[in-house]
């Protein structure tokens, strides 16, 4: 049972190459605080001799320092490397491990127990075959328990131990361990969760981790180190599974090569396999199969291979070819959970980086269905995502793309969320699957188009973005530009804040999520204006970067003019010709910008208004002169 094999001494070259070849069991411990996760993961360091003496020598002076077990080796201390981790004796970080038995290898992640590290376990668990979850044996299930099981539920894990802990604490009692087997039973019914082994152990002592207890005479189950050197590893059910090759790399050495590289997803490859590609659709045939060395006959699920195909057709990365019998399906709407993992909330409307596979697009949550109280499974109303909340929403995209549900497969369903300005992973996801309308609504080709319109109009069509705190002068001054502009025999048209809230944006409130939404809208209807062959003018605070950035993506190059109108917080609350700046002051008016809701100053203008040295006939002219600039406006040849 144990990693040392008599061949280390004996043939070298041969246990290395029987090394190579065993599988790889991924696994996560979990469950509430204190249960054993990090004990349990020591112990099995310890028993497959995985320890160098340095480190038995660096546990045994841990253990007198900083471990809870006395005079006995704290065997958490091994896996709870954080020092803030040992001072409070708990897991916060997740902490991975490598080791092997003569059977399989494995890396076990130690997930924390803590509600507020929600996010961590679900880090741990992304890419786990199978969970371990522990379950003190004084305790009984806990919140953190159902908790934990959830997420496995939800991230799709189908081995599932329940390791219930520190029978040595309770006499080893049989009456002890049924009860707590009957109790997860029952919960674990509402979660689907059916391939459940239960063990009765002490990660402490030794019970029933590599050898059977004599202390529990009673149980005739199998041992936890025997559960993980059998059950079943993941790449062996996804190999079973219609094939996947995300395509990460065009492999283009010479001209006259050209292969599709990335790691196999789901499922065995062969050529002269008939395949299919996504979203394009395009068929072909496998030609070649080429790996390091040479060409395959055949390839599996986890395997890093690169396909040539029969036939030129065009193939980019983040296209995933699949079979032609079973292929993935594609669309732009899906239903999804989310998991999300920032200090900052997710507000629906604001997009975001969506990075599915080798594929990234632009993605904005329509809609949050319900939030998922993960202690008690109910389903709550919910305009916001705060850190650790776990989500039903309905995604929308700028594309579509190829994808598998989650539960199928979690290379080609599983995505993150990235903060388009900071580059962060704001959330983890689950595809369920695509909304009817992404394969119901499409496109109509029209025959007058904008340049046409724009021609008609003598004029290029634009969004001016006047942007900057209330009161700044904003409305004032976007007026004033209208009415030059309206002289000159421009046609435009004048969308203000106030105004808009009258009608289009009525039933939203002033909350970020409201924001959000205001500005959202209000940039698609200044697209269709342009696609109109307007010049459109809009006066708004629009406090966020994201948002301005949005109604920018949506126009062409040179369309969106950022207009700052740049006026001081003090400047601004002088004017208050509202009166605005002193509700809020008096805490009468909530999420008011400037005060206790945050503007974020535009970072690259295309021209900013100093309202202290520019009169707003003055700052008025300075606009009109950009627009000639840009030929927007004015004489000159200014087709399109």
């Amino acid at each position: 049972m144990a990693h040392q094999s008599d061949l280390i001494a004996s043939d070298i070259e041969q246990y290395l190459q029987q090394h190579e070849h065993k599988s790889l069991l991924r696994f996560i411990t979990c469950g509430s605080v204190d249960d054993g996760k990090s004990t349990l993961i020591g112990r099995l360091l310890f028993e497959s001799k995985m320890l160098f003496e340095d480190q038995l020598a660096a546990m045994e002076a841990d253990s007198k320092k900083y471990g809870t077990q006395g005079e006995d080796i704290d065997f958490a201390l091994l896996v709870d490397g954080l020092a803030a981790e040992r001072e409070q004796g708990i897991t916060i970080d997740v902490a991975y491990r490598f080791f092997s038995t003569d059977k399989r290898k494995f890396i076990v992640a130690d997930t924390p127990g803590h509600e507020q590290y929600t996010r961590n376990m679900v880090t741990g668990a992304s890419t786990a075959d199978a969970a371990i979850l522990m379950v003190d044996a004084r305790k009984g299930i806990l919140t953190q328990t159902r908790r934990h099981s959830y997420l496995m539920s939800l991230l799709g894990i189908r081995q599932v131990v329940v390791a219930i802990n520190k029978m040595d604490l309770v006499n080893y009692s049989e009456d002890t361990f049924r009860k707590i087997k009957e109790d997860y039973a029952q919960f674990a019914e509402q979660l689907n969760l059916d391939n459940i082994t239960y063990i009765p152990m002490s990660a402490f002592k030794g019970d029933n981790i590599v050898e059977p207890s004599a202390n529990m005479p009673w149980y005739h189950g199998t041992t936890l180190m025997g559960y993980l050197e059998t059950v079943e590893v993941d790449d062996t059910r996804m190999q079973r599974a219609p094939f996947r090759l995300p395509v990460q790399w065009v492999n283009r050495p010479n001209l006259d090569f050209r292969g599709f590289a990335g790691t196999i997803a789901s499922g065995v490859v062969k050529p002269g396999d008939r395949i299919r590609v996504l979203p394009s659709g395009k068929e072909s045939t496998v030609d070649r199969i080429v790996v390091h060395g040479g060409d395959l006959p055949e390839a599996v699920a986890g395997q890093s291979v690169t396909l040539t195909l029969k036939d030129e057709i065009d193939i980019s990365r983040g296209d995933v070819i699949s079979t032609a019998e079973a292929p993935v399906e594609t669309a732009d709407q899906f239903e999804s959970t989310l998991v999300w993992m920032h200090e900052d909330p997710l507000l629906p409307g604001r997009p975001y980086l969506l990075k599915i596979g080798t594929k990234t697009v632009t993605a904005s949550v329509t809609d949050i269905k319900y939030q998922v109280n993960v202690n008690t499974l109910e389903h709550v109303a919910a305009k916001k995502l705060d850190l650790n909340g776990i989500a039903v929403c309905n995604l929308s995209l700028d594309r579509a793309i190829a994808f598998d549900d989650y539960q199928s497969n979690k290379d080609t369903g599983g995505f993150i969320l990235i903060d388009r300005l900071s580059n962060n992973t704001v959330a983890a996801g689950m595809l369920h699957f695509s909304l009817r309308r992404s394969q119901n609504i499409h496109m109509q080709h029209v025959d007058v188009n904008k340049e046409a319109r724009a021609l008609s109009k003598g004029q290029k069509p634009a969004v001016l973005w006047f942007t900057g705190l209330s009161g700044a002068g904003k409305s004032t001054i976007a007026n004033l530009v209208e009415k030059k502009l309206h002289a000159q025999g421009n046609h435009t048209y004048l969308l203000d804040g106030d105004n808009v809230r009258h009608g289009l944006n009525k039933d939203l409130g002033f909350t970020d999520a409201d924001r959000v939404e205001n500005i959202r809208r209000v940039a698609e209807v200044s697209k269709l204006m342009v696609d109109a062959g307007l010049i459109v003018l809009t006066a708004f605070i629009s406090p966020f970067r994201a948002e301005r950035r949005l109604a920018r993506e949506l126009l062409e190059d040179g369309e969106f003019i950022e207009v700052h109108v740049d006026t001081p917080l003090n400047v601004a609350e002088e004017r208050d010709v509202k009166g605005l700046y002193k509700k809020a002051r008096r805490g009468e008016l909530k999420n008011f910008t400037g005060i206790d809701s945050a503007y974020e100053q535009p970072e690259n203008p295309e021209i900013r208004l100093d309202t202290t040295r520019l009169s707003a006939d003055e700052a008025a002219d300075a606009v009109i002169e950009l627009l000639k600039e840009k030929g927007i406006i004015g004489n000159g040849d200014w087709s399109i």
